[in-house]
Formats: structure tokens, sequence, C-alpha cells
């Protein structure tokens, strides 16, 4: 604690006032310590900590579940600091492993790069580009040659490697796992030897993957970083991790309407973490919320409201918010079409004496992406015309022009032939 014997006592209060803030809604500090007087040098030196966060780009959108970490990384750039954003290209081919029961498919470059720049331009809704610098690790990755991987390799034990419970459970159940996903957690590790990085974040799953860019920096000679872990957010069904494939998410870049309605589904047990963890609501707010929820002073449909405005306010803006809101009190709670609705255009080549197939008309409309996905819809009761329901997958209907056709609770657009 060299760094911080010397600090005087008002840099000492920053200190404190920096550490309080980045314990906030953390699970785990590895080393705590160490984390202190990094940020004691800081301090003293007038060098802003490189706090570094790996993007694996194996979907081009971010949920919500994504920005716990970002909206920590935004905290660290307010306290002064800059983040190493790691752009995964070449450990995007290999794909990480964590978590998963078997070998996952390669991303091909042309992938790779597609959804990286979907993610830069996401990403950048939350934190500042102006403390950010962007990586990609093809740059360091790329250049070494098999003497190099080999003499990374010997770094680290195979031991030491299965003690990934992942990895563990699939040897455990006789399920393959190839030689090269080895590599993901060296490589992800190696990148924090390149780049000297201070700090690494990550969700409670990538512990290992964090503690590893420590071993290979101090293999390396490096000054190690500290680990920081983030809580995993459940998605809307309150059970599995916030994910894509389950559609259990909130994207960030979906429309205002259709976040907002998301948000509102959310499990009344989930709330305060998702405005803890998912929002920029001041503490004071949140505090008052949470106390007004366990008085039951504030009732949770309306804490529900103020969490789905929050979420549109932030990636769409304010006006985008109001709308939203006022979308959601139309359809929902008054049980009324919206005052605007999308037109669908619809070539009358499409009609056969004036007549069309539902799932046809869904399919045409872009209300579903697909046949199937139309069919499950009608079967399932989700799909109106003119507010009436159409439950026969088989169904052939009429159209004049002008009808609204609805899908669920949030989707609706007009007919126009043309």
């Amino acid at each position: 604690m060299e760094a911080w014997k010397q600090l005087t006592e008002q840099m000492r209060k920053e200190a404190e006032r920096q550490l309080e803030v980045v314990r906030r809604g953390v699970v785990e500090i590895v080393p705590e310590e160490d984390l202190k007087e990094k940020i004691a040098n800081s301090l003293l030196t007038g060098k802003p900590l490189k706090i570094k966060l790996g993007l694996d780009p194996s979907a081009p959108d971010i949920h919500v579940g994504h920005t716990v970490v970002l909206h920590k990384l935004r905290q660290f750039q307010e306290l002064g600091h800059e983040v190493q954003l790691i752009i995964g290209d070449f450990t995007g081919r290999i794909g990480d492993p964590t978590g998963k029961s078997e070998t996952r498919k390669q991303l091909s470059e042309e992938d790779v790069k597609r959804n990286a720049e979907t993610y830069q331009a996401q990403i950048f809704k939350i934190l500042n580009p102006a403390q950010t610098t962007v990586h990609y690790n093809s740059q360091w990755l790329n250049k070494l040659n098999f003497t190099d991987v080999v003499q990374l390799a010997a770094k680290v034990t195979v031991a030491r490697i299965l003690e990934r419970d992942d990895f563990t459970k699939r040897y455990a159940n006789g399920q393959p796992i190839g030689v090269h996903e080895f590599f993901y957690p060296l490589m992800q590790g190696y990148d924090s030897v390149k780049l000297d990085s201070d700090v690494e974040l990550g969700g409670t799953d990538q512990k290992f993957n964090l503690l590893m860019g420590r071993t290979l920096q101090k293999e390396y000679g490096k000054q190690q970083q500290a680990a920081i872990t983030l809580p995993l957010i459940a998605g809307l069904d309150g059970v599995q991790k916030m994910s894509k494939s389950l559609g259990n998410y909130i994207g960030i870049d979906e429309a205002p309407n259709e976040m907002y309605g998301k948000a509102m589904s959310v499990p009344d047990e989930l709330m305060v973490k998702y405005f803890e963890l998912a929002t920029d609501l001041p503490d004071e707010e949140l505090g008052s919320l949470k106390a007004g929820l366990e008085e039951g002073t504030v009732h949770p449909r309306d804490a529900k409201m103020k969490l789905a405005y929050t979420f549109v306010r932030m990636y769409h803006g304010e006006t985008q918010a109001e709308e939203a809101k006022r979308h959601f009190v139309t359809v929902f709670q008054q049980k009324a079409l919206p005052d605007e609705i999308e037109d669908a255009e619809l070539p009358v080549s499409e009609l056969n004496g004036g007549e069309i197939r539902i799932v046809q008309l869904l399919v045409t409309t872009g209300l579903q992406a697909s046949n199937g996905e139309a069919k499950r819809s009608v079967s399932q009761g989700a799909v109106k015309i003119n507010e009436e329901k159409v439950t026969d997958p088989n169904a052939v209907v009429r159209l004049e022009g002008g009808e609204v056709l609805q899908v669920g609770k949030r989707k609706f657009v007009k007919i126009k032939l043309v």
C-alpha cells in the first residue's frame, strides 16, 4: 500500500469516494487491495487507469443485460479513467466456451466484422467516445507465430484450465472439448498483457477469464490487473439469464414502443435490480423508490412504468419516452387502438379475388418473419384484424384496404393496397 500511504487527506477522501462508486452493484473485486493501490497511484501521478472490457461479437445486438458492465465502465469514465474496449474479432472466431455444453460454431471474419460495427454504434449510447479506445485483438493475435503460441500455452497448466466449471462438466459427461477452446481464456488474458490493463470487468460467468489476465500479466513480468465481476440479470421470464436466443431480452436498439412494452413485463421482484444495474437513476431517487415499494406507498405498476420510461428515455430520448408511455396507456390500459399506426403496403397482385391467406398476409406485411412463426401466432390467438381475432392458421381473409392488422400487444399496421 505504498501509494495509498503517500496520499494527502484530500486525495484519500477522493480515493475513498472512487472506491465507493466502483463497489456499488459489483459482486467481487479481486483483489480489492490492488484496486485501492491503483486508484491511489492514479491520483498521485494524474494518470488515468486503463479499464478493459472484452467483447465477443457473436451477436450483433446489445440488450439490457449487456449494459450492466457498460454502466460500470461509464462510472469509471466519470471518475476520470479511460476504457479499453476490446472487440474480439480474433477470439470471436473461436467463440467463448463459457457456459456452453458443446463446441460453438466458429464465426466467419465477415460475421465478426459486421457484428463489431453494430456493437460500437450501440455501445456509444452509454460510453463516452472521448474516453474510449477501441482495439481489435486480431491486431496482435494475428501476428503470433506457432512458437509464440506454444510459449503462451506453456504459461498455464491443463489442470488450471480444467478448473473451469463448463470444461469440467463437459469432460465428466464425455462431451467433446476442442483443444482450440482452451486457447480462448489464454487469448483474452493475452489481451491484458498487450494493453497493460489496470482493471478488467465482466459478468460473474467471466471470472475465470478475468483472472487469466492476472496470471498471464504476472508471467510476462507486468503489473497485474484487478478483476471486477458484476451480476448477471435474469431476463423477462425471471429465471434464465437475459439472452436474445431465449427471447427474454430488452434490446437497446428496439423501437420505443417495443422497449416500453417489454419493460412492463419485467417481474415485480426484479424491478429494483433492473433499476440498480441497468439504468442511470440517481441513488437518492432509487432509494426513495425502493422504500416506497417496501412500505407500499409506491404501486409496483407505477414503478414499472417509471422503469419502462427510463429505458426509452436513455436510448431514444425524452420525447420518444413520452410517446411510448402514451401509446402504452392507450393500447393496454384503455384497450384502444393507438392514434398513429404505420401503413403496410400490400401489392394487389398478392390478392386472389380480393382475398389472401392470413399467414401470407402476416409475412408479406413484415409482422412475422416466417410462415411457421405466423401460424403459431394465429393458433395462439395473438392475431387480430380490425380487433377481431383470427384463430385458424388456414383462414383466408378479404381485404379492401385500411384494415388494422395486429399481432400480440405491441405490433400494429394498417393495410394499404398498392
